[in-house]
Parts: structure tokens; C-alpha cells; sequence
């Protein structure tokens, strides 16, 4: 089934100059193996398209159950040059979490 990242993960974004950083937490170890097969750099630089205009960069932190994503060339140079009205970044990260991933049913029934 199709759900929105927000019921398996949380997120926490930031920046350093023109490169915003998403880091994405599942909610529960067993959701960690959903985020590493669903959200691939490819389809988060497709999430954002038309905002990230460089690279897009992913991390793996399986210690964590954590995913770290750089999305290169996406806040329109940075925090003192940037028109955007958040040239840091910090809504991203909910704009990822509004992503759709697939997920086994059964995952989300498990206690």
C-alpha cells in the first residue's frame, strides 16, 4: 500500500550555504529497511524538483535507523544571499515527509 513518509518517519532539516540537509529517522527499527528501498537519492531529487537544482546526495546511517540526504544547489545560493522565503532550508524536511513510499500492510499492523 502507498502511505506518506510522516507515518513512518520523522525529519529534521538545515543548511550550509546553498546545500540544504535532510536527515530522515524511522519511527521504529523494523521501518528503516522501507526507507533504504524507497527513498533512493533519485526519487528525493525528483520530490523536489524544480527547488534542487544540483546533486542530490544520500547517507546511510543504519545505526541510527536514519537516512541523510545533501541536496546540492537548492536554496538559491544560501542564507544571506537567497530570496527564497526559507533560504535555510528547515521546511524540507516536511516536504519530504509528504512523499508517498510503498509499504507492506503487514509492517504497519505489527506491534
Amino acid at each position: 500500500m502507498k502511505i506518506q513518509l510522516l507515518n513512518i518517519a520523522h525529519a529534521r532539516s538545515g543548511d550550509k550555504g546553498d546545500t540544504a540537509n535532510i536527515g530522515l529517522i524511522a519511527r521504529k527499527p523494523e521501518y528503516y529497511p522501507v526507507l533504504v528501498k524507497e527513498v533512493t537519492a533519485e526519487r528525493v531529487k525528483n520530490h523536489f524538483k524544480g527547488i534542487c537544482k544540483g546533486e542530490v546526495e544520500r547517507f546511510e546511517l543504519p545505526n541510527l535507523n536514519s537516512l541523510n540526504f545533501l541536496l546540492h544547489e537548492s536554496l538559491g545560493g544560501g542564507g544571506t544571499v537567497s530570496l527564497k522565503t526559507d533560504p535555510q532550508g528547515k521546511t524540507l524536511s516536511s516536504a519530504l515527509l509528504r512523499m508517498e513510499v510503498d509499504v507492506d500492510e503487514k509492517l504497519l499492523k505489527a506491534k
